[in-house]
């Protein structure tokens, strides 16, 4: 379906990072990290999108430390990215590393500049599987990377970054980390997991779980995303084909579930502006905008307003608009300066940005 509100742009690698430009609130613009095999020739593609026109400007810089498995932007500075890549050791041996760099602000989108190392981080005590390294909400020198076994809280503000606070897991079967999210609401001092198929949160200022929720999904959980609207509300996808909205108040069962992808989900995303829109990204090789109006904000149904004569209607759940790829989509972002711009990206390095569709945007907004 409807591959007609999208633009397409197409890399010459393999490719599975994407991340929005967080700190830019004008421009539509994300960022692509590649995964070439030739470690030297790996790149970070900065796309930037022109609603107007429907045109897309480009810059490219080389990442020549190795293929990129994941990339963050920091949502204070524009020019401040995270990448976890696998580097080659002078041995012949692949390892996971993890670092900050600077985009350069370049005027001439012909040349392919380098990006400029803005902080080192020494892991190779902590195990040498790299899961990601993300930013902290509203704290310029803080992050934290999450590795296979460890959760790691950094000082970012020197150009090497200095352990803060550790979290170990541990547990029968030696259990694993997959990937970790800031809690944005609770003064950002919780920090949440996926381990498993479970949920784990820590306080950031002790390293103590916060609160847990087991069993979240029935094969391995892929990602998490926190509602910025409500608080207490999480979204979590995994590879039993699931998208679910959790209460952490009440974790005996998930407030909204939905089964529309056919393969495993990797990727789940609130609208930030329009909590009732789900974005998912699967190795079904589709990116669904799905409705979760019913356990959104904008359902008022517990407030009684006697004033209005005529009560908005709301959208019923469920898939509202898809687009197909043709490999697996590991990575689905909304556009923070444009909140009915969403783009995907496709292990053959094809990017999607699409449009949600004008009835729908109509529907919420009216």
């Amino acid at each position: 379906m409807e591959n007609e509100n999208s633009v397409i742009y197409g890399l010459e690698f393999q490719a599975r990072a994407l991340a929005p430009q967080l700190a830019e609130t004008e421009k539509i613009r994300f960022l692509i990290g590649t995964q070439s095999l030739k470690q030297t020739t790996n790149q970070v593609h900065l796309v930037e999108f022109n609603e107007e026109d429907s045109t897309i400007k480009t810059s490219v810089f080389n990442h020549p430390e190795g293929e990129i498995w994941k990339l963050n932007t920091s949502p204070l500075d524009k020019t401040s990215l995270a990448t976890c890549y696998n580097a080659v050791s002078n041995d012949n041996t692949c390892c996971m590393k993890t670092a900050l760099y600077r985009i350069p602000q370049t005027e001439n989108p012909e040349t392919v500049e380098n990006l400029s190392l803005g902080t080192k981080f020494e892991t190779d005590q902590y195990g040498s599987e790299i899961k990601t390294t993300e930013f902290h909400p509203t704290d310029l020198n803080k992050a934290v990377t999450v590795m296979e076994n460890h959760v790691v809280f950094w000082d970012i503000s020197g150009e090497e970054a200095k352990s803060i606070l550790n979290v170990q897991l541990s547990g029968k079967n030696n259990p694993k980390f997959t990937t970790g999210k800031w809690n944005p609401h609770q003064n950002c001092n919780q920090f949440t997991t996926a381990t498993e198929t479970h949920l784990k949160t820590y306080d950031v200022r002790s390293g103590e779980v916060a609160w847990n929720i087991d069993n979240v999904h029935s094969q391995l959980l892929r990602d998490l995303d926190y509602n910025m609207n409500k608080q207490y509300h999480i979204a979590t996808c995994g590879d039993d084909g699931l998208i679910k909205i959790w209460d952490f108040r009440q974790t005996a069962q998930p407030v909204y579930s939905r089964s529309d992808h056919s393969h495993w989900v990797w990727c789940i995303r609130f609208n930030p502006f329009h909590d009732q829109l789900l974005l998912s990204a699967s190795s079904d090789a589709r990116v669904l905008i799905s409705s979760a109006a019913s356990v959104s904000s904008e359902n008022n149904n517990d407030v009684c307003i006697h004033d209005e004569t005529e009560t908005k209607q709301m959208i019923s759940d469920g898939p509202l608009q898809w687009c197909e790829h043709e490999d697996s989509v590991y990575c689905a972002e909304w556009s923070p300066a444009e909140p009915w711009i969403f783009a995907s990206l496709s292990y053959d390095g094809r990017l999607l940005i699409s449009r949600v569709k004008k009835t729908l945007k109509y529907q919420i907004m009216l």
